[in-house]
């Protein structure tokens, strides 16, 4: 009978069923690391020329790790791109395809329903945008669990977003940080809860009322060793005197050395970038893009990534804004 069993079989049963949860609760987090969500980071650098009747960017390829994603691109609206960078895409282990926050974004401002308004906004939407993608990344952050090595205002994503702001306001450029706090929930401290903050806007465009209209850049992360293509026009670098030898060229040049890049038309300018672009990034991957300023993207340099099958949407209007326009042969 188990009730006649010695007491020193009792206490085997008992140090045995210790050890056992012992290590069954220290295999835990072992279990949980193995299975958490990893975030995929994009890198590099965006030069943007806003020009006499558009916008037109170009964003270089700077890989931070072995799996790094290139720098990826989304229309928000008729009016303005998205760039993104940081933590843009992210692997959940229990799905084939990775999650992209550069898709299905159309959606971003209907969905949100708080919001703020950021100081000197031109665009009212603004801060449904930032907010927006708030609510698309807070549920893939609160799934990582390790402690992730970023500095402490070094963002977890950022987008660069550029466009024109509502009515009169202009051409615009915003730089959107996501930043995240994380704690310790596990005595062993190998379990964390990560913490999104609200998103911080900076504007880098347009300049003070009297400042100078050059080109704009900007990079992830913002220690990246790079000389600006505003710089190397300043110091008459080889590369860029070579492409000046073209009198068009030199031109824009000329009126970018001037402080006065927003007289230059769109067209020009697309051809300066598109000249240059290939100089600053050596074998590195790079894009071109161009937005009117009456609104409608158009890719210069497409991406070399593979072109998903997107799924119908019955409800999208057929001249809803698109990246996928054919770029235009003769650019």
């Amino acid at each position: 009978m188990a009730g006649n069993a010695p007491a020193w079989f009792w206490g085997l049963m008992r140090t045995l069923l210790t050890l056992l949860l012992a290590l069954a609760f220290s295999a835990l987090p072992a279990f949980a690391q193995e299975d958490e969500i990893v975030a995929n980071l994009a890198g590099g650098r965006v030069i943007i020329h806003v020009a006499a009747n558009g916008i037109v960017f170009g964003a270089i390829d700077h890989p931070l790790e072995a799996k790094s994603v290139p720098p990826r691109v989304a229309t928000i609206g008729s009016t303005h791109v998205g760039i993104f960078f940081g933590a843009s895409e992210w692997q959940v282990p229990a799905q084939p395809m990775p999650i992209r926050l550069d898709r299905n974004v159309s959606d971003v401002r209907a969905t949100t329903k708080q919001w703020y308004h950021p100081e000197g906004s031109g665009d009212p939407d603004l801060e449904l945008i930032g907010v927006g993608f708030l609510e698309k990344l807070r549920p893939l952050a609160s799934q990582l669990h390790h402690k992730y090595d970023l500095k402490p205002d070094e963002p977890l994503l950022e987008i660069v977003l550029i466009g024109y702001g509502p009515a009169d306001y202009g051409p615009e450029v915003w730089v959107i940080d996501y930043r995240a706090e994380q704690e310790s929930v596990s005595a062993s401290g190998d379990f964390w809860q990560t913490h999104l903050l609200r998103p911080r806007f900076t504007q880098i465009y347009p300049p003070g009322k009297h400042e100078a209209k050059t080109l704009v850049e900007t990079r992830f992360p913002p220690d990246l060793q790079a000389v600006p293509l505003a710089g190397l026009l300043q110091q008459n670098d080889p590369r860029i005197a070579q492409v000046r030898s073209d009198q068009r060229m030199n031109k824009v040049a000329e009126f970018i050395e001037r402080g006065q890049a927003n007289k230059v038309s769109l067209q020009d300018a697309a051809d300066f970038l598109r000249a240059t672009l290939p100089l600053l990034a050596g074998n590195a991957h790079f894009i071109e893009g161009q937005l009117g300023d009456g609104g409608g993207f158009d890719w210069i340099v497409p991406p070399e990534e593979p072109r998903e099958k997107a799924k119908k949407d019955e409800n999208r209007p057929a001249d809803a804004p698109t990246l996928y326009r054919k770029p235009n042969p003769d650019q």
